[in-house]
């Protein structure tokens, strides 16, 4: 038994300074990499992904994506049909 585990523990501890900060979920690499397509966009067009392409439902993508768009301020737009997913810059 570890120095920082307790006979009366039910579970592992570990140092606090240890412990992974911040947050990457499932959604984190399509959310980046729509993020990074949205830097590079001209105005007036928009992004058409693939809905195959989202690793999940496009609901779960589109609040994933909501989350991480107001932690940085910035504004876009999405709109989806059967097979896409569109999404792009609005102006302020």
């Amino acid at each position: 038994m570890s120095a920082t585990q307790s006979k009366l523990s039910n579970f592992k501890t570990m140092a606090q300074a240890d412990v992974p900060q911040g947050r990457k979920g499932k959604h984190n690499k399509i959310v980046l990499a729509i993020l990074d397509d949205l830097d590079r966009l001209k105005e007036g067009a928009a992004l058409k992904i693939p809905l195959a392409e989202l690793g999940d439902t496009k609901e779960n993508v589109r609040s994933a994506l909501n989350r991480a768009t107001r932690k940085r301020g910035r504004n876009v737009a999405t709109a989806a049909d059967d097979n896409f997913l569109f999404v792009w810059n609005k102006a302020d």
